[in-house]
C-alpha cells in the first residue's frame, strides 16, 4: 500500500482534494472559451470519459464572461486558467470553481492582491502553477530554469497568500521533462502541507506524454506525493484522462480491470494482441475490481491464472477458461473468446 503524503483539503466545488481524498484527474479545453457550445462539448466529453475536473482558458473578456453560462452547464467542476491580465481573473472569480494563476506572469503584488480578495469574497481555491519556462526574472537569471528556481518561486507566492490570511490553495511545479518534475515536487513536498496537483508540462504526444508522465508520476505517487493530476498530450481529451486513470490503477490507486497478457513469443498458438485488444474494448467500463489473464498458451496460464479472478489459456484449435484457478470449461478456438466475455459479465454482475 501507498501511504501518501499528508496535506490540507480544499475543495473545488464537490471535488475534494488533498487530506486523504482520491487522487482526481484533469483535462482542459482547447475550443475558444467564448465559443461556449464547443466548449461545453468538450466538458461532456471529458465527462463522460472519467474527467473530475476541468480547466479552461480566458484570453479575453469575452472569454471570461462566457464562464457564466459554461459553468452553470458544466457537469464537472470548472477552474480558469489566468495569465497576464489580472482583471480577467476577477470577472472569472464571479463564475468558475477556483482560479489556476501562474506568479511568473501575473503581474506583481498589487495585482495578485486583487484576485486573492475576489477569490476569498466566493470561497475560491486558488492554484499557484509554477511553470519553468515562465519563472520570475531575477529567479530565472540566478538559478536558471531549474527546481530550485521552482520551488523558490512557489514558496514565495505561497508565503504572500498566507500572509493575505489565504490558506485554499493547491500547488504545481511543472517542467517539461520527467527529471526537473521530480525533482521540484521532492523538494517543496517537506516544506509545505498544501495539496500537489501534478503534471509535466508541453509532453508532446500521445507515446511520449504518456511515457513521461508515467515515468514522472510514478517516482511522485509511489513516494506519496501527489493529489491531483493531469497528463498533458497534444491530441484528443479522452486520450489524457484515459492515460491518467491508468496510471492511477497501475499504481494501485484506484480499482478497476486489470489485464495481465503474455509478451508474444514462439510458445504461442493464436493470433493473441487482437484477443487482447477485444477484452480490453469490452471492460474498459467496467469500475468492479477484476484481474484478468489472457495468455496464448498453456505453460504460462495456469500459473498466472491462480493469481486471476478469470482467465482464458489459447490454444491451437481449443482453449480454456480457469476462474480463480479453476478450470470452468474448454471451448473450441472460435468459441473460446465470446465464452469468456460472457463469464466476465457473469462475474461483474455476482460482485456488484
Amino acid at each position: 500500500m501507498i501511504k501518501r503524503y499528508p496535506t490540507r483539503k480544499i475543495k473545488i466545488r464537490d471535488v475534494e482534494i488533498g487530506g486523504g481524498a482520491p487522487i482526481s484527474v484533469q483535462s482542459m479545453t482547447y475550443s475558444k472559451t467564448k465559443d461556449i457550445n464547443s466548449t461545453l462539448e468538450q466538458i461532456n466529453r471529458l465527462y463522460f470519459a472519467g474527467a473530475d475536473l476541468v480547466r479552461v482558458a480566458v484570453l479575453d473578456e469575452e472569454d471570461a464572461k462566457s464562464l457564466k453560462t459554461i459553468v452553470e452547464k458544466s457537469p464537472l467542476p470548472v477552474i480558469t486558467d489566468i495569465h497576464f491580465n489580472y482583471k480577467l481573473g476577477l470577472i472569472a472569480s464571479e463564475y468558475v470553481d477556483a482560479l489556476r494563476i501562474n506568479p511568473g506572469n501575473i503581474g506583481g503584488k498589487t495585482k495578485i492582491k486583487e484576485i486573492v480578495k475576489a477569490c476569498k469574497q466566493r470561497n475560491l481555491p486558488i492554484r499557484i502553477g509554477v511553470n519553468s519556462g515562465s519563472l520570475e526574472e531575477h529567479l530565472e537569471k540566478k538559478y536558471g530554469q531549474s527546481p530550485k528556481a521552482m520551488v523558490e518561486s512557489a514558496l514565495w507566492h505561497i508565503k504572500f497568500l498566507e500572509d493575505l490570511d489565504f490558506f485554499d490553495i493547491k500547488v504545481s511545479l511543472k517542467a517539461s521533462d520527467v527529471i526537473r518534475t521530480v525533482e521540484a515536487y521532492r523538494m517543496l513536498r517537506p516544506l509545505v502541507d498544501y495539496p500537489f496537483h501534478l503534471g509535466v508540462t508541453e509532453a508532446g504526444t500521445k507515446f511520449h506524454a504518456t511515457i513521461k508522465s508515467a515515468a514522472a508520476f510514478g517516482a511522485l505517487l509511489l513516494e506519496g506525493i501527489g493529489d491531483t493530476l493531469r497528463v498533458s498530450i497534444t491530441g484528443e481529451l479522452e486520450e489524457e484522462i484515459r492515460v491518467g486513470r491508468a496510471i492511477l490503477q497501475d499504481l494501485g490507486l484506484i480499482k478497476g480491470v486489470n489485464i495481465v497478457s503474455c509478451p508474444t513469443c514462439g510458445r504461442i498458438e493464436v493470433d493473441l494482441p487482437p484477443i487482447v485488444e477485444e477484452v480490453e474494448k469490452a471492460t474498459k467500463n467496467i469500475k468492479v475490481p477484476l484481474n484478468l489473464s489472457v495468455m496464448g498458451c498453456v505453460v504460462n496460464a495456469l500459473g498466472e491464472a491462480k493469481e486471476a479472478d478469470l482467465a482464458i489459456a489459447c490454444g491451437k484449435g481449443y482453449g480454456l477458461i480457469l476462474k480463480k484457478g479453476e478450470i470452468i470449461g474448454k471451448y473450441k478456438e472460435k468459441e473460446l473468446l465470446p465464452k469468456f466475455l460472457e463469464e466476465i459479465n457473469k462475474y461483474v454482475k455476482e460482485c456488484k
